[in-house]
Formats: structure tokens, sequence, C-alpha cells
């Protein structure tokens, strides 16, 4: 095996060995104490961008399943059709699987892709030091590769525009459905799922998109990678959606920091971010908990929602919002994900909710 290593921003190095694609990139080094579930979160648009790490420290053990499509195009196991981090940083990566549907192992599948992969990592260690010093820029370097020609930036680029779809696209169409516009900011397909199999047609467009020309019933904002304040067109477009008092919106993830935005609330980047299973969440004016998956780095500051808003759900690790929902109108969001894939379906009614608000 070549040696690899992560040297982060702070000059830091973590060495290792290769496992996946030999060759160097840069990105902005985040964490994921998952237990399982890395063929969803290699998938994750939201990702784009970012060098993951896992804190569990037994990875590629149940290896990777089929990539194969339905009719509609959408993914049978992934969340889109390719890995979106730059780079994977394990502990003890297993070079032997065994699972009913693995096809693949995750390093095959890694080279396949050109995404490189770094195990024999301290990655508790690793992990500690960005939670007391933040997420921060790095590079993974493989023996013998070139090394990167240019400098990497993660703040001022839009990665949503980088993983956005390029077109309409519409699923599950059929005669007398209620029609829902899904605002793709790196939509994970496990939304779609969940919407499709709710009966309703769904009407995909590109992020900056002025789907108010088009008719339909409700709007759905999806989750994405990267900071909100690069998606201003996407704001003013919900804001003209909002015009309409009485049409259902219902946002995930970067789809919650986008309708605050809108509603007029500023947004703030965490400081390691939440990415996990077991994201515990509150239901605001409840005793209600809520066992949740996340994948986000900036949050909505429940200080600067307008009088017409309430926080929806809140963490109760960081006390930093979860979701919004106006007083009066069918708008709501979640700043977690109710499809999950992976992770816990806690939350799916949440998509029962949006449907009902269409009728």
């Amino acid at each position: 095996m070549k040696k690899a290593t992560l040297i982060l921003d702070n000059g830091e190095r973590f060495d290792g060995f290769s496992f996946g694609y030999e060759g160097s990139v840069a990105g902005e080094v985040v964490f994921n104490t998952a237990m399982t579930g890395y063929p969803e979160s290699l998938t994750d648009p939201s990702y784009a961008g970012q060098i993951m790490v896992l804190t569990y420290p037994l990875v590629g053990n149940y290896g990777v399943p089929s990539q194969e499509v339905r009719e509609n195009g959408i993914s049978c196991n992934m969340e889109s059709d390719h890995i979106h981090p730059k780079g994977m940083i394990v502990s003890d990566y297993s070079y032997h699987h065994s699972h009913w549907n693995a096809l693949d192992p995750l390093s095959e599948w890694l080279k396949r892709e050109k995404i490189p992969g770094i195990t024999g990592v301290d990655t508790r260690a690793l992990t500690k030091m960005l939670r007391e010093n933040g997420v921060m820029l790095g590079k993974i370097i493989v023996e013998d590769a070139p090394e990167l020609s240019e400098s990497f930036r993660y703040e001022g680029i839009n990665w949503v525009d980088k993983v956005s779809c390029k077109e309409v696209t519409r699923y599950g169409e059929g005669e007398g459905k209620k029609k829902v516009v899904l605002l793709d900011c790196g939509v994970k397909a496990n939304i779609i799922r969940c919407l499709t199999k709710r009966g309703v047609e769904v009407i995909r467009v590109p992020w900056d998109y002025d789907f108010n020309t088009l008719e339909f019933d409700g709007l759905f904002l999806s989750n994405g990678p990267g900071d909100p304040d690069m998606c201003e067109a996407a704001v003013k477009n919900i804001r003209k959606a909002m015009k309409n008092p009485e049409l259902p919106i219902f946002g995930i993830c970067m789809g919650n920091q986008l309708l605050a935005k809108a509603a007029g609330a500023s947004i703030y980047k965490l400081k390691y971010g939440h990415r996990s299973h077991n994201q515990p969440v509150r239901l605001v004016g409840t005793d209600k908990c809520y066992v949740t998956s996340q994948n986000h780095g900036y949050a909505v500051d429940n200080d600067s929602l307008p009088e017409d808003w309430d926080p929806l759900f809140i963490n109760l690790n960081d006390g930093s919002n979860e979701g919004i929902i106006h007083k009066r109108n069918p708008w709501f969001s979640a700043q977690f994900h109710p499809e999950a894939a992976s992770g816990p379906t806690d939350t799916e009614f949440l998509f029962d909710d949006f449907i009902k608000k269409l009728f």
C-alpha cells in the first residue's frame, strides 16, 4: 500500500495508507459520526467540496451495493449518480466485505470515481482537533502522486450551482395528480422517492430557475452544499412564490436556510457542523424529541426570525435552529433530513404533513 497523508491548514499531519484513488486532492475537512451508511453519505451532494472523516472505526465491511437506476432515472440504492466528497479518511478499512447486496468493495468504487481514501488514521484524534478548532481546509497527499498545482478554497464558491440539475425533469406524472416543484439545490434521491410514493407529480428544477412561471400546487426546497448566501437567485424566486399566502412550502436542510433568508432571517456558519445519524431535536412547545439524520455546516439565526415566524425544532446538543414555521401560512422547514437515507426515519411524517397541505 502506498503511504498517504492528510495535511490540515494549521500544519497538522495525519499519516496513513491509500486505499482509494492514488491522487492528491484538497477540500474542507469535516467529520461524520454515523456508524453506517457510507454509500449514502458518499453520494449525498451536500458533501461537495469536502473531505469526509468517519469517526466509526471499521469502514468497508459491507461493501458497496448496486448503482442501478429506476425507469425514472433515480438510483435504487444511492442518493445521486456519483460520489461528491473530494476524499475519505477512515481509521480501519476492511479489505474483505460481506453483505447480501454488495457488488463491489468500497476501495474499487473510490478508484473508479477517482476519490482518494486514507486508512490507518486516528480519526478520533482528528475529530477532536476539528471540534476544538472548527472545520478547516486540508489536502490529501498520496505517495508518488503529483503535487496539487492550485490552492483550494471552500468559502465564496457556489457549490449548489455545481451539483444542481441543469434542466427541468418530471417524476410520477399522472392526470389529476397534485404537482410539487422541487427546487434542486443538490437534492438527495430519497427525497424524490418520499414525494413520489405519496402520489404527487414532482417537477425538479435547477436552483436558479424561475419556477413561478409553472403551474404547481406546492413548493419543495431541497438540501444542498455550501453557503446559502451564494444562492440569492433562489431566494428571490422563493420570495415571489411567497406572495401567494396559500401556497404550501416545505424545505429541508439548505431549504430551511433559503426559506429563512426569503423570510428575512440571517444565516451563520457552525463551528464544525452537524453530520451524523444521532442528532436529537425537540419540537418547540412540546416535550417531543426526535433522533435525526443531519448533514449541514450552516444554521439559521433564531433571533433574526421576523415576527410572523417561529422556530419549529431546536437542536438539544447546542440549541441551534432545526426548522422554522410561519404562524399563519402553510410554510415550514426542517434543518435535518426526514427522509434519512441513511439514518433514522423518525420524522418522515413531515412529508405527510406537507402533502396534506396540498389538498
